[in-house]
């Protein structure tokens, strides 16, 4: 799929290119400004090749640049809730009590 947003053949809102990246609202956005950011080249994801993933976190970085809070969420492999196997980062403006969990938070106490 991104790669054929990569390639021009499928439609996307595109917020920002680079020449090794474009920065994407996803089809489902969680929160106003939810973005992804993917590398042109293919890599199904950060362990494949540091130096893309080091690439695209760096253009994540210039987005999220500022002091607005944010997570920036990658996954590797089904278990770690990976659906696309392409490379991508969401970065997710938060607010105080937006009311937005984390995949892995419950809302219980840590467990030992």
């Amino acid at each position: 799929m991104f790669c054929e947003i990569v390639a021009g053949r499928a439609p996307a809102t595109v917020v920002r290119e680079w020449d090794d990246a474009l920065a994407l609202v996803p089809l489902g956005p969680v929160v106003d400004g939810h973005t992804l950011v993917i590398p042109k080249q293919h890599v199904a994801d950060f362990g494949e090749d540091p130096e893309v993933s080091a690439a695209a976190m760096r253009r994540a970085a210039e987005l999220a640049a500022g002091d607005r809070p944010m997570n920036v969420i990658t996954s590797r492999g089904r278990a770690a809730t990976q659906s696309v196997f392409h490379l991508h980062l969401h970065l997710v403006p938060r607010a105080e009590n937006d009311g937005l969990a984390l995949p892995w938070y419950s809302g219980h106490g840590r467990r030992r």
